[in-house]
């Protein structure tokens, strides 16, 4: 990363990738320095989480509850919201899914990454739009035409175009019919700061292996009433308060551990805090100038490229973050892929990106309808923290020399 006026060795991307360019953030970032220092300073003193009265059990507890501390402040979590550690964003998602109150309506876009499309009960899904003006008012109309309890989920940010959406005016729109809003910031989060209430969400959940923290843990946060209302996503010891002799005599704790039975991921969610702390303490608008500088390179090198064009829902003036997708007009994405990481030493992806009626939609096969896994999809890049200049021509040089011999 080119000098910067602040410290950013806590954020250095550490691996001796000497010989090659990873350019597949959005599947799962690399581990910064913070995250793999909080790990191995804990590691030493690792013990069982709550409950335990040695020395280990007491430090661990701590360095758990301290991280929770931590990210919430990294969301702007609000005193009565509960911070939830879980596997990942989808994980995160399902357990709110299952909290939702009986006969709730689900309202989302089909551009939605699987995560955020699939787990809702009652959904009302509706056609992703073509621009952010046409997703207020497609959102107006369908709040309009719903009797009944509802909640709103959208994305930050398209893990297919990298596009940020307008969650702030579309939960503007959802909050004055009185319905909740749910954030999967995802693919925001390691890239903009996230802040419940600049968002207007009520819910926000996001992965620690795209926050440069890959060690099994993500997170929920948001209102605690549903939430402590709601079946114990994992029924077993910490979700549960007091259990009598017979089944059915229980009580079930409340707040956070209500959803986190049996043992935590206490070296996932330190982790993912040490890297939720660098962020808040480095200069994000710089870091995000960079990422943006090194995007406009990418972007107009790819307007030379023959056979790649870049898709978008909003056009290509619209904000986005460092994620780019190209459909190869009489190219294989998935072969493309291939020879790049092959011949050429640049890891990339292929294929639907787990949002595949937003791929079908963009990839120009005009299969909007049916589900048809014979979509071959688009070629996806993506960067950020430890990116480089270099890397961008890299990519756009390889990819250049590999659209000129491979054909399907």
């Amino acid at each position: 990363m080119p000098s910067l006026p602040f410290d950013v060795s806590p954020l250095d991307v550490i691996g001796d990738d000497s010989d090659f360019v990873h350019l597949d953030y959005a599947a799962s970032a690399p581990c910064v320095r913070a995250a793999a220092d909080a790990v191995q300073d804990l590691l030493p003193r690792y013990g069982s989480v709550h409950r335990g009265t040695g020395v280990r059990s007491q430090t661990s507890t701590l360095a758990y509850e301290l991280a929770r501390d931590v990210v919430a402040e990294f969301v702007g979590a609000r005193p009565d919201d509960t911070v939830i550690f879980t596997r990942n964003t989808t994980d995160a998602l399902n357990l709110l899914a299952r909290a939702l109150p009986p006969a709730t309506t689900t309202v989302h876009f089909d551009g939605e990454h699987h995560a955020n499309l699939l787990p809702w009960p009652n959904p009302l899904r509706l056609p992703a739009p073509s621009s952010p003006d046409e997703a207020v008012t497609a959102l107006k109309l369908a709040l309009d035409g719903l009797s009944g309890p509802a909640v709103f989920t959208v994305t930050g940010a398209s893990n297919v175009t990298g596009e940020v959406w307008p969650v702030r005016e579309l939960a503007d729109v959802a909050r004055s019919y009185g319905v909740r809003v749910i954030v999967d910031a995802a693919q925001l989060a390691p890239h903009v700061p996230v802040d419940l209430d600049d968002l207007g969400a009520d819910y926000l959940a996001f992965s620690g292996h795209k926050l440069y923290a890959p060690f099994g843990a993500g997170v929920l946060a948001g209102r605690a009433d549903w939430l402590d209302a709601a079946e114990p996503y994992l029924a077993g010891g910490g979700a549960s308060a007091a259990v009598g002799d017979r089944p059915g005599d229980l009580t079930w704790a409340t707040g956070a551990p209500r959803h986190e039975g049996g043992t935590p991921n206490l070296l996932g969610a330190v982790a993912l805090a040490a890297v939720c702390e660098a962020l808040t303490t480095v200069g994000r608008p710089e870091l995000r100038d960079h990422e943006q500088r090194l995007l406009a390179r990418l972007r107009d090198g790819l307007s030379r490229v023959p056979g790649a064009t870049e898709v978008s829902l909003f056009g290509p003036d619209h904000p986005r973050v460092g994620i780019v997708s190209l459909a190869l007009t009489g190219h294989d994405p998935a072969e493309v892929a291939r020879r790049l990481g092959r011949e050429h030493g640049i890891g990339v992806r292929a294929g639907q990106f787990c949002a595949h009626p937003l791929v079908r939609r963009l990839s120009g096969t005009g299969r909007t309808g049916a589900c048809d896994d014979g979509v071959p999809g688009l070629l996806r890049i993506s960067f950020g923290l430890g990116s480089t200049e270099a890397d961008i021509d890299r990519v756009l040089e390889a990819l250049t020399a590999v659209l000129g011999t491979v054909r399907t």
